[in-house]
């Protein structure tokens, strides 16, 4: 693919333990910069077409509304990528949760690509339209090196949600463990700051 959009960052996360509830944030390419740290998403609207989700954060999307779009450059823009996450080693705890929510669009997309050689993304019992490509998930720079990713759906539903056509190194995680291992408690919020936020 070839194109001559350039990124353009709405919003940008560094902090540890920052928090985003019922956001919108749209952008078309590198929308959201999830850099470093732990990080809540909640009822949030998240748009764009090309990696419009990337970085090394440590965080959940619960109950977030993914719409992958090019507006009015679908012309130009006929694909895309939802995530580019960069988890750079096998130590690194930071990884993309998708918590149920849902994914749409008016492009079709893939769920990811790798943007680390050690890339960690999973959707668990999230809502996937059709517009999902069937092979779900690209390596990219490190192509050969997939074994190394986490890549994986737990549960999802709906036109998209089919695995059959999946590349073959997308992960298999064990329903109930995922669940456990990539709950809001148990991955981001293990001193329980997210209790402690006001609420408004």
């Amino acid at each position: 693919m070839s194109w001559s959009i350039k990124p353009a960052v709405a919003v940008a996360v560094y902090g540890d333990k920052s928090a985003f509830y019922n956001c919108d944030i749209l952008g078309l390419q590198d929308t959201l910069w999830d850099n470093q740290g732990r990080h809540h998403f909640k009822d949030c609207y998240i748009e764009g077409a090309i990696d419009f989700i990337f970085g090394q954060g440590q965080s959940i999307y619960e109950d977030c509304h993914i719409h992958a779009t090019a507006g009015g450059l679908s012309s130009e823009v006929t694909y895309g990528y939802i995530t580019a996450q960069s988890r750079r080693s096998d130590s690194d705890t930071s990884a993309f949760v998708f918590l149920r929510g849902s994914v749409s669009g008016t492009i079709n997309v893939y769920l990811g690509r790798a943007y680390g050689p050690f890339s960690r993304v999973i959707f668990i019992q999230t809502d996937l339209a059709s517009v999902v490509i069937p092979q779900g998930w690209f390596p990219w720079h490190f192509a050969g090196h997939e074994a190394r990713f986490t890549y994986a759906e737990v549960d999802c539903k709906g036109a998209g949600s089919d695995v059959s056509g999946r590349v073959p190194w997308m992960d298999k995680l064990h329903s109930f463990r995922a669940k456990q291992r990539f709950s809001t408690s148990n991955f981001i919020d293990q001193d329980g700051w997210i209790s402690n936020i006001p609420r408004f």
